[in-house]
């Protein structure tokens, strides 16, 4: 399995495109679809199924875009269900209040903490709010390859403050969900660099 990660937006907000032979998934597409198609043309590779971690602004929005281009289904967490549809709840009204995303609800809704095979790519579903009510991370087991979204950073944790947030849930999921995790799972964040969960037990002043 390789992956790319692709920075989007104003927010630099990280899209991953995982792959296995020409067939992929794409994580958080955030923004900018064009940078998504010219890559997935460039490796000549045909999507599967679009996985979103969360459903605020900075995650979703080429969402539409790039479902509508290779017809793929998106993934989304229950409790979020509502919040594509909803420029208050993902945040857009308040960043741009002259445009506000609004989604067409995702295809498929995960309801509970459950596998998830798509094609030859299998995933683990871990519910971890804190972030947002919603917020899941994608663990690809075999690989040891851990899509955080907006949870676990390298040296940092998502924040708490907006809608549906709480410290205390955030660093339960964290402990409870991820780091007892290999060490040697690669962390993939919705913002910054790629981490390990060892190097995050270790350096991550928030988790001490």
């Amino acid at each position: 399995m390789k992956w790319t990660q692709i920075p989007l937006g104003p927010l630099q907000t990280n899209c991953y495109v995982v792959s296995d032979g020409n067939d992929c998934i794409i994580v958080d597409p955030g923004e900018e679809p064009q940078k998504i198609i010219q890559y997935i043309q460039t490796k000549k590779l045909k999507p599967l199924a679009i996985l979103l971690t969360h459903a605020h602004f900075d995650h979703i929005g080429a969402l539409d875009a790039i479902r509508d281009h290779y017809e793929v289904p998106a993934y989304l967490h229950e409790k979020e269900a509502k919040w594509l549809l909803d420029p208050a709840l993902n945040g857009s009204l308040n960043w741009f209040p002259e445009n506000p995303m609004r989604m067409k609800p995702a295809d498929h809704i995960i309801a509970n903490e459950q596998k998830l095979t798509i094609g030859g790519f299998t995933f683990d579903i871990f519910e971890t709010p804190g972030h947002s009510p919603g917020s899941v991370s994608y663990f690809a087991r075999d690989e040891r390859l851990l899509f955080s979204g907006d949870v676990l950073f390298q040296g940092s944790v998502g924040r708490t403050d907006l809608i549906g947030g709480s410290e205390q849930v955030l660093l339960n999921s964290i402990d409870t969900k991820l780091l007892p995790l290999p060490d040697d799972t690669i962390v993939f964040p919705g913002h910054g660099p790629v981490t390990t969960i060892l190097d995050e037990k270790n350096a991550n002043p928030f988790l001490r």
